[in-house]
């Protein structure tokens, strides 16, 4: 057996699969090397600072934290030591067409009293709702999120077939609520959920109740220090553990050698060795640019993607104190919206949209006086012939938000940006290798999940392996640390380590 302090294996992409999968590694003496080839890590879950400006880039919502507690423990620290988190409640602020509100609240006194003035009885549905997504939630995590896929037989087995009638896969997410409520807007409430994963409630499995039962049960959570605390507590715990991070160094291409990968190339023309090489960037990305042509690249092209988003940066030189740290705007075309979305691949006329405000719950995020705003607004990915003007859609998509503000009694934010950046999915395919500048990689369709989601290791190459968005169990923050955790456990075994 190869003696561990000899073995060595490249990360490329330090997202938060690649940091995670890279310290589990490490913290069984692999020596291991991640590339990134932007200048900090993180990936999609990025910030910035500007003027004093702080802005998560990427998430900002801190879900499912029994499952961030869980994989931190795996790597041997307690979330609770590295993370100062508060929880955000109500969760949300749901603003609807004519400017009415729902504030979802784990409060049920106050959600019950909400729910009963939009639709009679539809309280005891609520309780339903979520006791199905409390069924979904410990089931999906037990049975197919914390599960590692590697052949056929894994997933399609005797033992497994209960799940089709307990966790609703073949049931459209948005047409289960009918069993829960009448109004279209409790419905749309209780499935926006669902773009966390790219996906519309209208193709999305009823699984995904699981989302808005364990924001209520478990809660919406944020890190004092906003998102990017996360990155930098994982690079802390990789770092101690030995390993070695290499920033603005892009990777050209996989070398390979019959079923073998041998390393890489770089930017600069340098070869790396490694006996494994571990894949954190998009994986069509790695099939279509960085390894020989043998077919799958273009099955990738095949597959269906998730949406794109985009999302406006504003420092602002006044506070807006009547901004809730999470807004949402739902309207009420809710289908239209995703039509639009999924279908068209543009912007939507009246487009839902969110708006997050972090100094709401972290001054530091913005400078005294000042505010920190960020929107985002849900739109298609790019289209194979490029045809979308991003210039426009931007122009129209930004003055939706003005808009929606406007709703709120908020009039003047335009006249009081000091400065905006703005994120198109040009942006998101450019800085981050997103294909299609779909924002959370492939889309996450039954057809694409579980064992027929991507798996953590290339069928040819055997040293070649997957994590993030893209491979099994699929796009998030904390998923991305489970993919490491599966990624990594799989490595060791296989590699003999």
């Amino acid at each position: 057996m190869t003696t561990l302090n000899t073995s060595s294996v490249i990360v490329i992409g330090a997202g938060i699969g690649g940091i995670a999968t890279a310290a589990h590694l490490a913290q069984q003496g692999v020596h291991v090397t991640v590339l990134e080839k932007n200048g900090r890590p993180g990936g999609r879950c990025d910030r910035f600072v500007r003027d004093g400006h702080c802005f998560d880039a990427g998430p900002t919502l801190f879900v499912m934290p029994l499952l961030y507690e869980a994989e931190f423990a795996a790597l041997g620290v307690s979330m609770h030591d590295v993370l100062d988190l508060q929880r955000v409640d109500p969760t949300y602020h749901l603003v609807f067409d004519d400017n009415s509100r729902l504030n979802l609240t784990s409060d049920m006194k106050r959600l019950q009293e909400q729910l009963e003035s939009i639709e009679a009885g539809s309280f005891q549905g609520l309780l339903r709702y979520l006791n199905e997504g409390h069924r979904h939630y410990h089931l999906a995590m037990e049975k197919l999120v914390n599960r590692d896929f590697r052949t056929a037989t894994d997933f399609f087995s005797l033992g497994n077939v209960p799940l089709l009638f307990q966790l609703k896969p073949l049931a459209k997410h948005y047409d289960n609520m009918s069993n829960y409520f009448d109004h279209p807007r409790l419905k749309a409430a209780f499935t926006f959920q669902d773009v966390y994963m790219g996906l519309s409630p209208f193709a999305a499995p009823a699984t995904f109740s699981m989302m808005p039962y364990t924001e209520l049960a478990h809660g919406v959570w944020y890190p004092r220090g906003g998102m990017y605390r996360i990155v930098e507590a994982l690079v802390a715990i990789a770092e101690a553990a030995g390993v070695e991070f290499v920033y603005d160094t892009a990777v050209t291409q996989i070398a390979v050698n019959g079923a073998t990968v041998k390393g890489v190339m770089l930017e600069d023309g340098r070869f790396l060795q490694a006996d494994a090489v571990v894949a954190n960037a998009d994986l069509p990305y790695v099939y279509q640019n960085l390894l020989p042509t043998n077919g799958t690249a273009q099955k990738m092209e095949r597959k269906r993607y998730s949406c794109s988003v985009i999302s406006f940066f504003w420092g602002v030189d006044k506070p807006y104190p009547q901004l809730p740290p999470h807004t949402l705007f739902l309207a009420d075309d809710y289908r239209e919206n995703f039509d639009s979305i999924i279908n068209e691949l543009g912007l939507p006329v009246n487009p839902s949209l969110y708006i997050h405000a972090p100094a709401r719950l972290d001054a530091a995020m913005a400078p005294a006086g000042a505010d920190t705003v960020i929107a985002i607004v849900p739109v298609g990915h790019l289209d194979e012939d490029g045809q979308q003007d991003w210039r426009v859609i931007r122009d129209q998509a930004r003055q939706s938000v003005f808009k929606r503000l406007a709703g709120l009694g908020i009039h003047d934010l335009e006249a009081h940006i000091k400065f905006e950046v703005n994120y198109t999915p040009l942006s998101w395919r450019k800085r981050y290798n997103l294909v299609k500048g779909a924002t959370h990689g492939l889309g996450h369709n039954l057809t694409q999940l579980g064992y027929m989601r991507p798996h953590n290791r290339d069928a040819q190459y055997h040293n070649l392996y997957f994590v993030g968005a893209s491979t099994h169990p699929g796009t998030g923050v904390p998923t991305a640390l489970v993919s490491a955790r599966l990624t990594a456990t799989r490595l060791l075994e296989e590699r003999g380590y």
